[in-house]
């Protein structure tokens, strides 16, 4: 049995094999005389997310793989059946290098040998087979061991090979489901524990020093070297503590073309001998020139990726688009591009690579096609529950990996599910203690929950782990804000106010003084030094205060903005509906509605808002309401519970004070979700309405008063003080 070609030989005659049986063959010869049970052959041959008749799948498989072999069930000479528990292959097996992998049976049996793996002819052994199988086996990990990867020797004189055939070889060892890569960003931490900069090469010495301080057990180093025209390859897997040599494989290339090739076939070797199964190499062992053929393009896709993780996605980007340039069928490349601009806020750039690389994932690795489409459906079309189907996939596939949990937290949420949302953050924070946006996450996922002595102590570990950020500031910033804490707000103000970029706090800060009423301090916030000019948020703001004229300017200077930019924010829209702008509102929603025909969150939560408060202003308060029903089932996902406000006001049109009442209660005991946004406010001021509707006065006039004391010290010109200040009178 050839397991890299696929092929089963009988007297060197092929014999045909379907592709299932073939792997559960390449499972049982892997334990020879063992019972392998149907659970383990159904783990190991139809992954967790594959829907079939398991049962009779596997009857199926065990029949022509019997018929194949010409053995018997009633009589077999090669595959047992134990009733209710499972296989054994009972023939000998032994390796391509003579090493056998159990002692025959003493009763009389059919010899025919089952070549179990073939070595290449071009290998070059350097310690004899015994010794060498020895070591082998001694290399075998778990999976909860980790490997530390060092930069190659390259002694050929040609700098195409460094930086490219390490990410060569990551790219090969991270499609492992078994195999637990150390990141890049754990390596630059343990880099600069060392004292030693983080673009230092990894050298043996080095990597040893890195792999010891991370707790891994085994390193890589590779090799490679020219004979002649020809090139070699070397891979040894060192022990981190002793030193040791543990395994090696080492490979030729005819030319420089086919280094890529030759790095796979050693890396594959290299997978089997630290402990996986045949079988998960079969099924995730895409060639790394899959990833890309190009030399050129996967050095500059791997500095791309070094550079990112030390200097930021800015630095990165001219690498990523020359890898692209080099490879135009580079989809990882494009990958990469999409997420850099994603982080520079450049959306549709982000959707433009992201689409080219979901265009070009049929030839990736199983790893690199789930990220890539995870990430397409979250950024291109929107379709959150597809994103949170393929996320869940790949954590399922490769547990170990971070970004799973780090998006499906984010999805969790945005369905308002935010206990499981918890488990995901808590989960990133374990496995990246000292990335201070982990701590941002997790806070915040125990603050949607109003836990928010858990959230303050997320923030404190990373206080003592001295990690600083401005969304930690804003993070400790909005605790204080819900604490009610001013001594506290007032000292991360005067922290912050040294930090050279100051947008992202700068707005928390804005939004809590527009909490208040204090929308002019807001205004000036946001539109001095270090703001945003954010009219889109000032703009939404007025609309809910009921300055309509200033919302609608500050809304157009918005637009003209965004148009430049070929969209409108869905806040923007919905300011202008709420500010009675409605024949434009209609027409940028159905803008809106095109461009994201399938976006999860502007389906289901902006637009039915947007719409239902044009309909409000048609004095249609049954059709708003009946839009704004439609986001039940994930209410509590909706963005500061804005849909939740306006649907408060709708029953309130209707005069239907009890409904209107619930709506306004859920915002007031979810601070957690809606923060700073004015709608917290303004739901006491809904509240004191619902209640005079309902004839209970005693009860209206408190949420009066609890509004009106918020307001204390608010703008006395904004039109809803004006009225609820009037109402308030009326009442009394």
């Amino acid at each position: 049995m050839d397991v890299r070609a696929g092929e089963l030989r009988k007297q060197g005659v092929r014999i045909k094999l379907q592709e299932q049986p073939f792997h559960v063959l390449t499972v049982l010869l892997q334990r020879p005389d063992e019972v392998v049970t149907r659970e383990e052959l159904r783990s190991e041959n139809w992954p967790a997310d594959t829907f079939v008749d398991f049962d009779n799948s596997l009857n199926t498989a065990i029949n022509k793989l019997r018929e194949a072999l010409g053995d018997s069930a009633d009589n077999p000479r090669f595959i047992e059946t134990l009733p209710r528990r499972g296989y054994r292959f009972i023939a000998p097996v032994s390796s391509g290098d003579g090493d056998e992998r159990r002692t025959p049976d003493p009763a009389p049996r059919p010899r025919w040998k089952i070549v179990f793996a073939v070595m290449a002819a071009t290998a070059i052994v350097t310690a004899g087979g015994a010794a060498f199988t020895l070591r082998w086996k001694k290399a075998r990990l778990t999976e909860k061991d980790t490997i530390v990867l060092a930069d190659f020797a390259n002694t050929t004189g040609e700098p195409i090979f460094d930086d490219a055939l390490k990410q060569g070889l990551r790219v090969q060892l991270e499609q492992s489901p078994f195999l637990n890569v150390l990141s890049d960003q754990k390596v630059n931490e343990e880099m600069q524990l060392m004292g030693r900069s983080k673009d230092e090469r990894l050298t043996q010495d080095v990597t040893r020093e890195v792999c010891q301080r991370a707790g891994s057990k085994v390193f890589l180093i590779g090799t490679i070297s020219s004979l002649g025209t020809h090139y070699v390859i070397g891979l040894n897997a060192l022990n981190c503590n002793t030193g040791d040599g543990l395994a090696s494989e080492q490979v030729e290339a005819d030319s420089r073309e086919l280094v890529l090739k030759a790095l796979g076939e050693s890396a594959s070797k290299m997978r089997q001998k630290l402990g996986e199964s045949l079988a998960t190499i079969l099924r995730y062992d895409a060639p790394v020139e899959a990833t890309t053929p190009s030399l050129e393009a996967l050095k500059a896709y791997s500095l791309g990726m070094k550079t990112w993780h030390v200097k930021g996605e800015d630095d990165a980007l001219p690498l990523f688009q020359r890898a692209v340039e080099l490879d135009p069928q580079f989809a990882m490349g494009f990958a990469r591009l999409g997420s850099v601009y994603a982080g520079q806020d450049e959306e549709l750039l982000s959707a433009e690579n992201t689409r080219r690389a979901y265009e070009l994932r049929k030839k990736v690795s199983e790893r690199e096609r789930l990220y890539i489409e995870a990430h397409y459906y979250d950024r291109v079309t929107g379709e959150l529950d597809k994103a949170a189907s393929v996320w869940e996939v790949m954590q399922r596939t490769y547990p170990r990996e971070v970004e799973p949990y780090q998006n499906l937290a984010n999805i969790y949420g945005a369905f308002g599910n935010y206990e499981k949302a918890l488990e995901q953050a808590r989960v990133v924070l374990s496995l990246q203690p000292d990335n201070e946006e982990n701590y941002v996450n997790a806070g915040y996922s125990y603050i949607v929950l109003n836990r928010l002595d858990e959230a303050e102590a997320v923030f404190k570990q990373a206080e003592d782990r001295k990690l600083e950020s401005l969304e930690l500031l804003a993070s400790r910033y909005d605790m204080a804000f819900l604490k009610g804490d001013r001594e506290q707000m007032r000292r991360l103000v005067a922290s912050a106010a040294s930090k050279p970029v100051l947008a992202i706090f700068l707005t928390h800060q804005a939004y809590a003084e527009a909490y208040h009423g204090r929308l002019r301090k807001a205004k000036e916030l946001l539109s001095g030094p270090g703001g945003l000019a954010c009219h889109a948020c000032v703009s939404l703001i007025e609309a809910h205060f009921g300055d309509m004229k200033q919302a609608k300017r500050d809304a157009a200077v918005a637009l003209e903005v965004r148009e430049n930019l070929r969209g409108a924010f869905p806040s923007q829209v919905l300011a202008l509906a709420l500010a009675g702008d409605v024949t434009r509102a209609e027409t940028l929603a159905n803008k809106l509605n095109d461009r994201f025909p399938l976006n999860t969150v502007v389906q289901r939560y902006w637009l039915p808002t947007i719409r239902a408060a044009v309909a409000m202003e048609h004095k249609d308060a049954n059709k708003a309401v009946e839009l704004l029903h439609q986001m039940n089932p994930n209410e509590l996902g909706a963005p500061y519970l804005i849909p939740v406000y306006v649907r408060g006001r709708a029953y309130l049109m209707q005069s239907n004070g009890s409904a209107a009442a619930a709506d306004f209660q859920m915002i007031i005991d979810h601070p957690g979700i809606v923060l700073a946004s004015v709608v917290g406010a303004l739901a006491r001021l809904g509240l004191a309405r619902a209640y005079a509707l309902q004839g209970d006065t005693a009860k209206a006039h408190a949420a009066y008063q609890d509004f009106l004391t918020l307001w204390e010290d608010a703008d006395p010109d904004i039109p809803i003080l004006k009225e609820a200040k009037a109402e308030y009178a009326r009442l009394q």
